[in-house]
């Protein structure tokens, strides 16, 4: 079973049409198994940082631009180099370069957990995306080598995105039980218990794989895929927040500088580090605009939805993971149903039907104007579904156009969209909703100064100078600053609903001219 092209940009690589895939055994499978482990701890760990804001908020009383930067500078970094470590893994070792990231990631997360301030965090934050970005190539490369034949390969990809949509949705309820036990930093020692049996099976489970003809190691195109990337986010996400001015549109012009420079040099390489040549292809581009839009959906609503259901709705950690549990089990059963939709249903129809669940669950937000836990409920249900079909066709598609030999940098290409989504996601409607927030907020003047800057920026400072407060005024404060909370509620809806239509259109566009199989 393999996907079938009108479009002629769209070439399927020649090792695969002239040889005949082998049928993965039952090892392949275990090694599957383990591949999910790293897959689980990178996604959770997109997410149930998300569900520890208000926690951190609250113990280390970081500004508003701190808050984002410790979800932010994660994908941000992971961006930036998953390209670059793709491409070392082609050439290393793809399982080789899994351990080296799992040990480091392993490390880095015992010492967030102890971080004293805002400003530690982001740095270890930081790191974090530096270890991921070798973790999470290597994973859907090693997938796409294991298995050589395309319908178990679907297969194989759609747990792949199962784990990574369900890890993320699995994020909240995790790190709501932690946190109603136990302090904000035992959330980055959930990678403790999943990193130890990884070292130990990988060896003996994972065949190692590597590109046999690699290029030299090109710093210049590291260099510049890396300061391609950062500036770019970063002035995307300054736009987000500070508006049009120098501060956003030199990062971006800086970036789009830097990545024509990229995709020139990569152009002349006889062996470049990632083979821009892809992008040529309406369905691999198509492909991978989906694939960021549709974790862009999934990220920016668990943002607002965690810190509505805990500091709004008033729902302990636990239960407020326990109202996403239901989304968390359909993105992963419609990930794999739609495997077996494939066969009868073009993917463009698919990816685009992903979408507008994606889009449906948007309008459930803006209908649900009292923001009751139940609408939230329903809403992240209708996200799940559809980010479980878009993600499954999607990667497999941008895998299914890139030679086995260099699946890492193509795994790296589906990797940093999910990132750059996760990224947009944060910044664009994280921003709307603390706009929003500091426009309509009434802080009383008889607040210091410096808790009157604190409960203007974000719901948790409300929340830290209310408890200073006598019991009137603290209440008052306090239905201020949830209701200005929730003001951004309909706007980051509007936002979301729009962007998932047009990104569905787009998808029948783009992907149109692949038949199903």
């Amino acid at each position: 079973m393999s996907w079938s092209t009108d479009d002629p940009a769209l070439t399927v690589p020649a090792a695969t049409v002239a040889s005949q895939p082998v049928k993965a055994g039952r090892r392949a499978w275990l090694a599957l198994a383990v591949l999910m482990l790293p897959v689980l701890l990178v996604s959770v760990d997109n997410t149930v940082l998300s569900f520890a804001v208000p926690a951190i908020s609250l113990a280390l009383n970081p500004v508003a631009t701190d808050l984002l930067w410790i979800i932010d500078i994660y994908p941000l970094i992971l961006a930036g180099l998953l390209v670059p470590m793709g491409s070392l893994a082609d050439r290393f070792g793809r399982r080789r370069m899994l351990m080296i990231g799992s040990l480091g990631f392993a490390a880095v997360s015992v010492v967030a957990a102890f971080a004293p301030t805002a400003a530690a965090l982001i740095g270890c934050r930081a790191l974090l995306g530096l270890f991921g970005a070798m973790l999470m190539p290597s994973t859907l490369s090693l997938i796409r080598n294991i298995f050589t034949d395309p319908g178990q390969r679907r297969i194989a990809i759609a747990v792949w995105a199962a784990g990574f949509s369900g890890g993320a949705a699995m994020g909240p309820l995790l790190g709501g039980v932690l946190l109603d036990h136990f302090w904000w930093g035992s959330v980055f020692l959930l990678c403790i218990p999943t990193l130890i049996p990884l070292l130990i099976l990988a060896p003996l489970c994972i065949p190692e794989s590597r590109d046999p003809a690699p290029g030299m190691i090109d710093p210049l195109s590291i260099a510049l895929s890396f300061g391609t990337m950062v500036p770019l986010i970063y002035g995307i996400k300054a736009l987000a927040t500070e508006g049009l001015g120098l501060g956003s549109l030199l990062p971006v012009l800086a970036g789009l500088a830097l990545g024509f420079l990229f995709v020139r040099r990569q152009l002349r390489q006889r062996n470049p580090m990632l083979d821009v040549r892809l992008f040529r292809s309406p369905v691999f581009s198509g492909a991978v605009a989906a694939n960021l839009l549709s974790i862009f959906s999934l990220v920016g609503f668990l943002y607002f939805v965690a810190q509505h259901l805990q500091l709004v709705v008033g729902q302990s950690p636990t239960r407020a993971g326990l109202t996403l549990l239901p989304g968390l089990i359909i993105s992963i059963v419609t990930g794999l149903l739609v495997v077996r939709l494939a066969r009868r249903i073009r993917p463009a129809y698919l990816v685009a039907a992903g979408l507008l669940l994606n889009a449906a669950g948007y309008l459930t937000v803006l209908l649900n104007s009292s923001g009751s836990g139940d609408g939230l409920l329903l809403a992240f249900v209708l996200l799940g579904a559809g980010v479980g079909m878009s993600e499954t066709i999607s990667n497999d598609l941008i895998l299914a156009t890139a030679p086995a030999t260099t699946a890492g940098a193509a795994s790296a290409i589906s990797e940093t969209a999910y990132e750059v989504g996760a990224v947009l996601g944060t910044a664009v409607l994280g921003s709307l909703l603390a706009a929003a927030y500091r426009l309509h907020v009434l802080v009383p003047d008889s607040l210091s100064a410096a808790a009157q800057q604190d409960a203007g920026q974000t719901l948790g400072g409300a929340i830290n100078a209310a408890a200073t407060m006598p019991v009137g005024p603290a209440g008052e404060l306090l239905a201020s600053a949830r209701h200005a909370f929730d003001s951004g509620a309909g706007l980051v809806a509007v936002v979301g609903m729009v962007l998932m239509l047009a990104a569905a259109a787009m998808s029948i566009l783009t992907l149109r001219s692949v038949r199903s199989s």
